[in-house]
């Protein structure tokens, strides 16, 4: 585990500076969420998976992104409500951040690094692209967008059980 990345610093939605850090020795399922794209309705499932498993040390940290389409176009606080009234999202959110490019957020870019895309590839196609990481911060799994919160379930409880 690269302990450099423990370091780096993430920022909530309401504001708050924490440190990824802070989520050492939790499986983690770390997410480019948006809240106007197609797989938005993910976010049920997303939670879902946070409330079965929170209790066994999982957490889920959103990461609002608008990258893609312009489907993320709020700020914290409208992210935020949006969040809560449609989906009862309880689990971690963040500021908005990019994914790619120049400016893409350090947790990112190291996440690309340790789980490539299809074909190879670095670079995150689109929203909802998640990455599964293990209690000792090893990135186990990069999904598709298309992969249903649901479908991880086992993995997740592979995880927890190890």
């Amino acid at each position: 585990m690269n302990t450099a990345i423990h370091e780096t610093v993430l920022h909530t939605l309401d504001g708050r500076a924490t440190s990824f850090g802070t989520y050492a020795g939790k499986v983690l399922l770390v997410v480019n969420t948006a809240s106007q794209c197609g797989f938005t309705p993910q976010y049920a499932g997303l939670e879902q998976l946070y409330k079965d498993y929170a209790a066994r040390g999982f957490a889920v940290l959103g990461f609002p992104c608008n990258q893609f389409g312009a489907q993320e176009p709020g700020d914290s606080a409208e992210i935020a409500a949006f969040c809560e009234k449609n989906y009862g999202v309880s689990f971690p959110m963040f500021a908005r951040i990019d994914v790619n490019g120049a400016n893409a957020h350090p947790l990112f870019t190291w996440l690309k690094e340790n789980a490539r895309g299809v074909l190879g590839s670095e670079s995150i196609k689109w929203n909802f692209t998640k990455f599964l990481l293990d209690r000792d911060g090893n990135v186990v799994q990069r999904y598709a967008p298309t992969t249903s919160p649901a479908a991880l379930a086992q993995d997740i409880e592979r995880l927890l059980d190890a």
